[in-house]
């Protein structure tokens, strides 16, 4: 492979407001994702200790094994919303390694909340489910949860996607061989219940778990029955009379070290379907990530510099480099396991299109998984480019992106807007993780493109007649709604992502993907190479 030759200045201005801008929006991410953690909420963490109980991360550190990555996902899912008070929606999801396996956990906070299920709730724990079965992940459920929120009950209960959507793909993940497991920390009640009771294995800790379908002042509503919780559905009762837990324990950490023992007698075997090679640094700091992306989308950079800073050795095999110059191609290895990169340098031609379709097949082929890494401002637009079939060059790239069946991960390093996101595999098109930055931005269009539009419509509208007072107060409306919701943390409040993640962790993080990926076997049916 040819090493990329970098031709940074770090010396100018330029790179050095770029580098102090990402370092001040890297600072601010910290601070909110502390804020997540463990703060706004000392008296029932406090409660939550004086009980002998952990923190869902404080459980998760024992469950894993020593000194390995845990890869958090959506950490400020529900940023901002219900006043800020339910940090994380109230769970904890994320990739580990328990005994040498890749596994997919999910820890209700029962300080967030009393662990209580909100939509956001339900669709970060869908959405671990879903990476779960795309990857043959075992999960793991560290349960401490009230069940549903009910002020939020008709966006939790009754549809598809909602809380009883769970326990369907629970089922299913059961039935496709990839283990359900549960220890129980707290409180399981109502439709929480049906996560341990339908759970291959489960784990209850004496004197504060319980599972029940309904809590004491359920059953003495319903039948007049006075109970205690420990009688209705306490982890004695469930180990020695009803059979719905498995194993009891003295203390959590004696549950999470039997979670442990479980998985190591799971009889699984890790195989690597990838040609590996040791892993080697890059040629450059990925600290300069900050100093070469601009903090001005309009200004440009070259990807290649990302790229020198993300690949091992800076080694990068670069497809077609003279032509179909905006969409930069080729293959690299990312802590020893090969990836085919496809990255941004400005709007996408029909040309860059076309070669992006032929080098998706191609990887495709060769079971090489792919990574997008937006910095996007959509396809080229005008009468040239519509005369050169840009709809349909466009399309060939969505279509090649969509079917591919190779693991697809999406990286948002800069703008993702309009069809752009589409064609670089964005949400919608299901990638198999996505991460942004700090400064990432998706959008329909830029705040100033959007803004000119819905101007342009309220001047020529002919049902009202707008004057320079309402104009003005519609392009400050309008440039502040694009302000709100195309920021990072709109977006990974609502889960459209699976994390906020900095320039400098963006190495590891792929690493660690490409690592469960490589465990995949490579798809059966034949791969044909799509060449113009």
């Amino acid at each position: 492979m040819s090493k990329i030759a970098s031709t940074v200045a770090k010396n100018t201005e330029t790179y050095q407001q770029n580098y102090a801008w990402h370092s001040a929006l890297q600072t601010e991410l910290r601070q909110r994702i502390a804020r997540v953690v463990s703060g706004d909420r000392d008296h029932l963490i406090e409660r939550h200790r004086k009980r002998g109980k952990l923190l869902p991360r404080e459980r998760i550190d024992l469950l894993v094994d020593p000194c390995t990555p845990f890869l958090e996902l959506s950490t400020l899912a529900a940023w901002e919303q219900y006043g800020g008070r339910v940090h994380s929606a109230g769970v904890v999801t994320g990739i580990g390694i328990v005994h040498g396996q890749f596994c997919m956990i999910v820890a209700n906070d029962s300080t967030v909340k009393g662990g209580a299920y909100y939509p956001e709730t339900v669709k970060k724990h869908i959405r671990a489910q879903e990476i779960a079965e795309q990857h043959r992940l075992p999960c793991i459920y560290l349960v401490d949860c009230g069940g549903a929120y009910l002020h939020e009950w008709d966006r939790v209960f009754p549809d598809k996607d909602h809380f009883g959507n769970i326990f369907f793909r629970q089922c299913n993940l059961s039935a496709q061989g990839l283990p359900q497991l549960a220890a129980v920390f707290g409180v399981s009640t109502a439709g929480a219940a049906y996560i341990p009771a339908l759970s291959d294995e489960v784990v209850m800790v004496r004197g504060n778990a319980t599972i029940h379908l309904g809590g004491p002042s359920i059953v003495k509503v319903a039948i007049n029955e006075d109970i205690s919780p420990e009688e209705l559905g306490g982890a004695e009762m469930h180990t020695t009379v009803s059979g719905v837990s498995d194993y009891i324990a003295e203390t959590e950490q004696e549950a999470l070290a039997r979670m442990r023992d479980i998985v190591a007698g799971l009889n699984r075997k890790a195989t690597c379907y990838q040609r590996t090679q040791p892993p080697r640094e890059p040629a450059y700091p990925i600290s300069e990530l900050k100093g070469i992306v601009s903090k001005d989308f309009a200004q440009p950079y070259d990807i290649r510099e990302v790229i020198a800073r993300l690949v091992d050795s800076s080694d990068f095999q670069e497809f077609k480099p003279q032509w179909g110059t905006s969409l930069i191609c080729g293959t690299a290895h990312i802590q020893g396991y090969p990836v085919g990169i496809l990255g941004n340098n400005g709007p996408l031609f029909s040309d860059a299109s076309v070669k992006g379709a032929h080098f998706i097949s191609l990887c495709e082929q060769r079971n090489i998984p792919l990574l997008f890494l937006h910095n996007v401002p959509g396809f080229m637009v005008g009468k040239a480019a519509e005369q050169g079939g840009i709809s349909k060059h466009s399309a060939k790239l969505v279509y090649a992106m969509s079917c591919a069946k190779v693991p697809r991960f999406s990286v948002v390093i800069g703008g993702s807007y309009g069809a752009g996101n589409y064609g670089m595999c964005g949400r919608g098109f299901q990638p198999n993780l996505m991460f942004a930055w700090p400064n990432s931005v998706v959008a329909t269009m830029s705040a100033d493109i959007g803004t000119n539009v819905v101007m342009e419509l309220a001047r020529t509208s002919i049902s009202k007649k707008p004057t320079p007072e309402s104009l003005a107060a519609l392009d400050r409306e309008t440039r502040a709604m694009y302000a709100e919701k195309s920021s990072a943390y709109y977006a990974t409040s609502r889960i459209w992502d699976d994390g906020i993640i900095e320039p400098e962790q963006t190495r590891d993080v792929l690493g660690l993907c490409l690592a469960m990926a490589a465990t995949l076997p490579p798809q059966d049916e034949r791969c044909y190479v799509y060449r113009m």
